[in-house]
Parts: structure tokens; C-alpha cells; sequence
């Protein structure tokens, strides 16, 4: 534990338009599947236990109907509920075609006029048996108890031609068991968000859900988007959400809260995500000798062959560790990183306030509601990655899956894991041979005192020369567009920076221009900034969504220099900085 949070403590110190094909019938044209061959298989329903009821009505408990225990469903993973939100000539506004391969879908289904009553709930496609999940969570550090699917409905698994499990989820498709006093329903602001930044993360090579298309409702809701008590109608929208599983901490830590028979519930979902998600983990032998030294004496050894729940909880604690590296090498805030929008497969999931970088700011969160103590910030996401294990953990060694020591370690893991992902990220952007904790520590800081766009910065610096001979007034040349404002003492600062920086290419002996392909493979020119989503929006809103699918096209190429976008790099104009646009509540 110790080592696990010293690590992350090093790092966190260092922070502080598209096209289709023609119309066919059965399989299409590129031999692709019609909505009503897909092959669905809801194992989740058929195998875990669920509510006996079938409503998205709250649980009434006599006079304690608007109590908190009212809305509890007991001893169930699920509720089958359908979707139920009120349309009116749904339309779909974006989709996307990598996501429908997955699905072996033929692209020529998103002309079907009956596409967007599909995909807005208005019409459940055969085969499908859609339900709720039940789960609960931290939420800003405090047990919440039970949340839930409070306005996404999963329609199904359905198995592709590779044998690979995707489940199809609408998000804002209506009430649930799960919705408390919520109406279950999105609006376009949100959704245009998720969308897109679903697919953006996926194409910088960022483990996420995937979302297969966008619809809009055709109805207004009301939503109070600042919590001012200033509610606005705002047209509504749907999102369908695809990953191999929407399983959470929190659907695990629920039932672990619950204690006696529902404890049984864990070690069933776990049994359950083994078997679907992680294979390997049930095939493992003992010849396999996956054996750890956690201290000095005999009963520190770890032996993840021994017990499979110990493996797996390892797994997930490294997949967890991987992806919060990536974020951070992206530069990427997820906003609200409670422990019920955390993925057991280490997937970014549940795309609310989030916001990418734009001047380096290791304090910056997008989340109003994380102001006041900015727990969810930049800078203290791997923190949190690591408290989010231990609760993870904790619940896991309540239904006797796993014992102290095995926990303790699954955290450890997380540790070492992000630091050498990290690590291994930071010398990539930075094109350098070797990790150089001086070099980087150093940068980081230039970066947050002069409010350097964290994105361009790095796409520029691919621009420098390794020459060590170059004249101390040419050396910040190549980086006068993303230098900006700095006096003197902030140029001699960079200029002693940019020096040992030279001297670190120079040793490496790659060429500029080899270096230069190198580096711009990994530092993005092209993120998905805020006010470029709030551009989209605003037009969507009054029935243009073409910037959405431009956008769309944009970001599926994030690494491409993409010839005639580049105002899509610019940094952000001035009225991207009003409320809205880059400080975001989680009303939506």
C-alpha cells in the first residue's frame, strides 16, 4: 500500500461528412448484418439473479416512500424495464461506422427510416431483452448506497463474427428503477458530448465505450443546466452506448454493502465477468507460476494461480492504472471519477463534465460541482485511481474473494503499473531514449506557470533540432507559436530547459525528421476542446449537424496533420471561457 501511494505521490506532485452504401436487401451489399440479424445472446439476464419486477416504477416501503431505503431493489443485478422516453420523428444526427463493423452491421442500415425508433427505444429490435443495472458507489469520497442505470437502458449482448460480446445501451431512454426522482432523460448538449468524445478517445488509442449512433427525441426537456434555478427546455437526445461490459466497482461494492446473501451476488458477477471478459484468468494453472514476494517473510507470497478472484482483481487494478496514465499523457480530466464510472475493464465510461487540457493547469477540473475542493482534478486523477482500487478491493475481500494481502497487492500493482505506463508515455512525447524525471518535472512546471497549451505544445515541440551548436536566440524559435506572452525571465527559463532537452536528442541518435514521425504519432493535433463541442452543439440545437459529423471525421484522425482543419488546433477563442462551455455541471 505504502509503495502503491508513494509512487502515485511522485507523479501527482509533478502535475499539481459520412457516406453509405446503396440499399439492399437481407445481408447488405458489403455483406454485412440487417438490425434483425443480429445475433443476441443476454447472457447477463439469463445467468445473474434480477428483480422479480419488471416496471420502472420506485420501490415503495409503506410510509417511507420518499425515504431513501423507498427506492432500494434488493438481491437482484437488474431490472428489465424498457424504454419508455416519448418521441416524435426521431433523427439521426451522427453515427459511426467503425463502431457498426464491431457489430458486423451493414453501413446501409442507418438509411433505414426506422433506424432512429431503433436506436431512440421507440421500437425494441428482436432478440433484444433490455433491463437496468443495479449498482451503487463513492461518490466524492461518501457511500452513496444504490445507484444504478438511472437513465441507461441496455438492450442486449449481441455476439459479432469473431465471437466477440458487445452490449448495446441507450442512454437518456427513459425512467428506471433507478431514477429516484429523475426523469431518465438526456439532452442533445450532453449527448452531442458523450458521442463524440466516446470516439475521439478511441481513436488516440484510449481504452473507452464506443457509441454506435446519436438520435434525437423530437421532445424537449427540462433541465436546471447550473443548478440557479433557471431551467430551460432543451431539445433531447439519445446515445447508443456499445463495450463488452458496463460492469462497475460499484456493481460489485453494492451487494458487498448489503452483506449475508447478497455476498453470494458478488462472487456471482465476478464468476460472471471471469467467464465472459476474462478468459485467461479461469484457463490459468498453477504452471503458470504467477507467484509475488509482497515482503520479507514466508506468508508475504502472493499466488495469483492459487485463487483466480486474486488474479483478477490484479487485472483490473493494472488495466485501471494503464488507463489513467493514458489520460494523463493526454491530457484528459474525466470530471467525476466516483467509484460507480469506474469500469472493471478499464474503459473510460460515463462522459459528463469531462475536458481536455487547454493551458496546463494541473488544478483544472471541468466539473463545477468539484470546485470547492477540486478532488476530481488533473492532477489528483491517479490518486483517485488508487483510492477507487482500495473500495473495489474492500468489497471484493468482503464476500471472501480475496484476503489482505492479495488486496494490498492488487493496489501495489496499480502503483507500479502507472508509473511505468506513465513513464513509458512521457519519454514518447518527448522523443528521448530514456525516462528523465528532471527533464519532465521541470517542463511540467514551465508549462503551468506560463499557461501553455498543453495539446500544441507537444504536437510543436516535434519541430526542434537536435543540434546542440544552434545560438541561444534560435533555440525558442520553433516554439514561438505555442510560447506566448513570456518576458524575459520566463524565456531564459525556457531557453536553459529547451538546452537540456537538446542535449537529451542529441544522445539519442535518431534524426530529426525520424523523431519528428515518431513524436507526432503520439501527441495528438487534433482534441476534442470544449468550445469545439459547444460550436457543434449550438448548431445541432437548431437542426444543423454537420459540425457534429465533421467533428466526427476530425477526431477519428486525431494524429493526422489533416490539410485545410487546422482551425480545429487553434486555441480557444474568448467566449469559450463564459459558463458552459469549459467549466460543466452534471446536469444534462
Amino acid at each position: 500500500m505504502e509503495s502503491a501511494t508513494s509512487s502515485v505521490d511522485a507523479v501527482t506532485a509533478d502535475f499539481k461528412n459520412q457516406s453509405l452504401s446503396a440499399e439492399g436487401n437481407g445481408a447488405g451489399k458489403t455483406g454485412g448484418l440487417r438490425l434483425e440479424d443480429l445475433n443476441w445472446d443476454n447472457s447477463f439476464v439469463k445467468i445473474l439473479p434480477g428483480d422479480p419486477r419488471s416496471d420502472p416504477l420506485p420501490r415503495q416501503l409503506g410510509v417511507f416512500y420518499f425515504a431513501f431505503e423507498a427506492f432500494q431493489v434488493y438481491h437482484a443485478c437488474y431490472t428489465k424495464v424498457s424504454p419508455s422516453a416519448e418521441v416524435e420523428n426521431p433523427q439521426l444526427v451522427a453515427w459511426s461506422e467503425s463502431v457498426a463493423r464491431l457489430l458486423d452491421l451493414e453501413l446501409e442500415e442507418f438509411e433505414r427510416p426506422d433506424f432512429p425508433l431503433y436506436f431512440s427505444g421507440a421500437s425494441l429490435m428482436a432478440g433484444s431483452v433490455p433491463y437496468a443495472q443495479n449498482y451503487g458507489g463513492h461518490q466524492f469520497g461518501s457511500w452513496a448506497g444504490q445507484l444504478g442505470d438511472g437513465r441507461a437502458i441496455t438492450l442486449g449482448e449481441v455476439l459479432n463474427s469473431k465471437s466477440e460480446r458487445w452490449e448495446l445501451q441507450l442512454k437518456g431512454a427513459g425512467k428506471t428503477p433507478y431514477s429516484r426522482f429523475a426523469d431518465g432523460l438526456a439532452v442533445l448538449r450532453s449527448s452531442v458530448r458523450e458521442f463524440l468524445c466516446s470516439e475521439a478517445m478511441h481513436h488516440l488509442g484510449i481504452p473507452t465505450t464506443r457509441a454506435l449512433s446519436l438520435v434525437t427525441t423530437g421532445k424537449f426537456v427540462t433541465r436546471d443546466m447550473f443548478y440557479d434555478g433557471n431551467p430551460k427546455d432543451e431539445p433531447g437526445a439519445i446515445v447508443c452506448r456499445v463495450a463488452p461490459s458496463f460492469l462497475r466497482f460499484g456493481s460489485y461494492q453494492l451487494h458487498a454493502s448489503r452483506g449475508k446473501e447478497d455476498l453470494e451476488i458478488v462472487r456471482a458477477l465476478a464468476d460472471y465477468a471471469i467467464k465472459h471478459n476474462f478468459p485467461h484468468i479461469e484457463n490459468m494453472t498453477q504452471s503458470e507460476s504467477l507467484s509475488f514476494t509482497t515482503g520479507e517473510d514466508e506468508d508475504s507470497v502472493v499466488d495469483l494461480t492459487a485463487n483466480k478472484y486474486a488474479a483478477w482483481a490484479v487485472e483490473i487494478s493494472e488495466r485501471s492504472a494503464s488507463l489513467f496514465a493514458r489520460w494523463q499523457g493526454v491530457g484528459f480530466t474525466h470530471g467525476v471519477l466516483n467509484t460507480d464510472n469506474m469500469s472493471i475493464l478499464g474503459l473510460t465510461i460515463d462522459y459528463g463534465p469531462f475536458g481536455f487540457l487547454d493551458a496546463f493547469d494541473p488544478s483544472f477540473t471541468p466539473n463545477t460541482t468539484d470546485l470547492p475542493g477540486r478532488r476530481y482534478c488533473f492532477a489528483n486523477q491517479p490518486d483517485v485511481g488508487l483510492w477507487n482500487i482500495a473500495q473495489f478491493g474492500a468489497a471484493l475481500s468482503a464476500a471472501g474473494l480475496i484476503n489482505e494481502k492479495e488486496a494490498n497487492y492488487a493496489m501495489e500493482r496499480y502503483g507500479t503499473k502507472f508509473m511505468d505506463e506513465y513513464q513509458a508515455i512521457m519519454t514518447r512525447k518527448l522523443g528521448i531514449p530514456k525516462y528523465n524525471k528532471q527533464l519532465i518535472g521541470k517542463l511540467l512546471n514551465n508549462m503551468a506557470v506560463d499557461k501553455v497549451d498543453y495539446t500544441n505544445f507537444f504536437r510543436t515541440l516535434s519541430n526542434l533540432k537536435a543540434d546542440p551548436n544552434l545560438p541561444e536566440d534560435e533555440l525558442l524559435v520553433p516554439l514561438k507559436s505555442v510560447l506566448l506572452d513570456i518576458g524575459k525571465e520566463r524565456k531564459e527559463a525556457w531557453t536553459t530547459w529547451v538546452q537540456s532537452y537538446i542535449q537529451e536528442l542529441a544522445a539519442s541518435g535518431i534524426s530529426d525528421e525520424e523523431r519528428k514521425v515518431q513524436m507526432n504519432s503520439v501527441n495528438p493535433k487534433y482534441i476534442l476542446r470544449n468550445y469545439l463541442c459547444q460550436t457543434a452543439i449550438d448548431a445541432a440545437e437548431v437542426g444543423d449537424y454537420s459540425e457534429v459529423r465533421r467533428l466526427l471525421k476530425l477526431v477519428e484522425r486525431p494524429y493526422d496533420e489533416q490539410p485545410g482543419m487546422e482551425k480545429y488546433a487553434r486555441l480557444p477563442p474568448a467566449w469559450a471561457y463564459r459558463p458552459g462551455v469549459c467549466m460543466l455541471s452534471c446536469s444534462s
